[in-house]
């Protein structure tokens, strides 16, 4: 059950799509269900390898 008085969380992910699946994983919503506002994308390490800085997003619940 989710907290109504939560105002939002931020979560990480190698990419902005993989951190939005963590959220709704962890608060057992679809995506119709939450706002995601990206607070960093991710920046790939050297040669475009992944995770040299992860990409961080932060979800809230949509109003009813």
């Amino acid at each position: 059950m989710v907290n109504k008085k939560v105002k939002g969380i931020e979560v990480e992910g190698s990419t902005v799509e993989e951190a939005i699946q963590k959220a709704m994983e962890m608060l057992n919503l679809s995506r119709d269900e939450i706002n995601v506002k990206v607070v960093c994308e991710e920046k790939k390490g050297l040669f475009g390898m992944e995770g040299a800085k992860p990409a961080k997003i932060k979800v809230t619940l949509k109003e009813k």
